[in-house]
């Protein structure tokens, strides 16, 4: 809902709380584009409702969430705005409309940096790994709107070895470059095991992608079945995300 993307009161205090209690921690907050955001909504609906955000009938919305991150002292948020949207998972998906996809975008960016306080906000754009249903490079909405180029990188489809992960079109190494091309940073908001189960060398793949690559920063989703520091159900990548992230001592 609007009043969700808005910062829903209690929810943006908390992460407030945790950012200002150490000076170097990073508050990254996934955004999205529109309301529904799961729900299914045909590509009619969401091409329209993708125009309407291109004409500024949505830039409220966006100015009211600048105005609560400013006035809790996040002003140094990266925000990750329409995450995936080359897949068809999300209502702010790209692929009905890419055109206006990116004017809505630039919309976005422009009504939070309007807000007293908003410029030392950074956005990143963050497609799913691989070409899914649009190829992302399609939906880039340009360098004086994007700040950081990040991406979602599962351990999938079925049988992809890492080495092919990095190799497929718009897959890390094509992230990478394009990256590099545009001046950006390179991030992984979410990456993790999935299709591939208990997939070590997937873990020590990443984990030395980032050494290598240096990302602004990387985060692993840690659930069950699927993860690898609290679950238990994939002890080959646990020990080797032990090992790596922690040293000999753990």
């Amino acid at each position: 809902r609007w009043s969700n993307i808005e910062g829903a009161p209690g929810y943006l205090e908390h992460w407030a709380r945790w950012r200002q209690a150490r000076a170097d921690r990073m508050f990254v907050l996934n955004v999205p584009m529109l309301e529904g955001t799961e729900e299914h909504v045909p590509d009619r609906v969401v091409r329209e409702e993708l125009r309407r955000g291109a004409r500024g009938d949505h830039d409220g919305h966006f100015r009211t969430l600048a105005r609560r991150l400013v006035s809790l002292g996040l002003t140094d948020t990266v925000l990750v705005v329409g995450w995936e949207m080359n897949g068809i998972t999300y209502t702010h998906r790209c692929g009905p409309d890419p055109r206006a996809w990116k004017r809505y975008w630039a919309r976005i960016v422009d009504a939070m940096r309007s807000v007293d306080g908003g410029r030392r906000f950074r956005f990143e754009f963050t497609p799913s790994r691989g070409r899914d249903a649009v190829p992302w490079t399609a939906c880039y909405p340009g360098d004086r709107y994007v700040d950081v180029v990040g991406m979602d990188a599962y351990d999938q489809p079925h049988g992809m070895s890492f080495e092919e992960q990095v190799t497929e079109p718009y897959g890390l190494a094509a992230q990478v470059r394009f990256a590099r091309e545009h001046g950006k940073p390179v991030s992984y908001p979410e990456w993790g095991l999935f299709r591939n189960g208990d997939d070590p060398e997937y873990v020590r793949g990443m984990l030395t992608w980032f050494a290598e690559h240096r990302p602004l920063y990387q985060t692993i989703s840690d659930y069950c079945p699927h993860g690898v520091w609290r679950c238990s159900g994939n002890p080959r990548s646990s020990a080797v995300y032990r090992t790596l992230m922690g040293g000999p001592s753990g």
